[in-house]
């Protein structure tokens, strides 16, 4: 009995070990309605000059704000064309400033759930008389700004939109930082068709590795490609500071 206990839990420890990255817990995700931010010139909450087709993104609640120059804290919107952006969280809008729809412990609004932003709730339900935090009447159910980069160029979107949303930072498993702008393909080589971008500073999460075409980036050339998401890859070559993965 004891023998057949031993081997049990060497299979149990093994299988554990040779569990793929999507075991790792994942990431909270909702769908919310975004609008572009504009404001080229102006700065925004973490002090940064907001530039020509930038990158980021905006949301309600500092809860959610990287530093300057920082993708600690990281969203993943995609459109419902397909395209996928990673863009760190850099200004606080639209709307609301308290408003972490994200979180179970929200900063307000505790009496919604989470995933359901509350100038949603406003525009759609008469939530707190369709006023925001600030007795404004919402004329949108916006719970997402993102800069006209992403919005334009990651996204490839023309109007506000749903979208959806993961905020990569309520998941764990492994990450790396892009040091540059960077384009996400629908396969591991340079080839492949473009789905998406990785915005600079922006902290991505890795589900797993395989080989493919050599390519260049700031981490220099490898024929290594990480799988982000379903048919989503980024060449190692362009990300930073990853740990080791298992293959795909």
């Amino acid at each position: 009995m004891l023998r057949r206990a031993l081997v049990t839990a060497v299979v149990l420890l093994t299988a554990a070990q040779a569990l793929p990255a999507e075991a790792a817990t994942a990431a909270r995700l909702f769908r919310v309605y975004a609008t572009r931010e504009g404001l080229v010139g102006g700065t925004t909450a973490n002090g940064h000059v907001i530039r020509d087709r930038d990158h980021f993104a905006a949301l309600p609640s500092r809860r959610g704000l990287s530093g300057r120059d920082s993708g600690d804290l990281t969203v993943r919107v995609c459109a419902t064309n397909g395209r996928c952006e990673w863009a760190p969280v850099w200004d606080v809008g639209p709307w609301n400033t308290k408003d972490d729809y994200w979180n179970d412990d929200r900063e307000m609004w505790t009496d919604l759930p989470a995933g359901k932003p509350q100038a949603q709730a406003a525009f759609e339900d008469d939530y707190n008389g369709g006023a925001d935090q600030f007795g404004r009447q919402v004329s949108s159910p916006a719970a997402i700004d993102l800069a006209d980069g992403t919005f334009w160029d990651g996204l490839r979107l023309t109007g506000s939109s749903w979208v959806t949303v993961q905020f990569l930072w309520t998941g764990d498993g492994p990450t790396g930082v892009a040091r540059a702008l960077t384009v996400v393909r629908n396969g591991p080589r340079g080839g492949a068709a473009e789905v998406g971008m990785v915005a600079e500073h922006a902290r991505v999460s890795v589900a797993c590795s395989v080989e493919g075409e050599s390519v260049t980036g700031t981490e220099g050339t490898s024929s290594v490609w990480y799988r982000l998401s379903t048919g989503k890859y980024l060449g190692a070559a362009h990300l930073a500071g990853v740990p080791e993965v298992g293959a795909c």
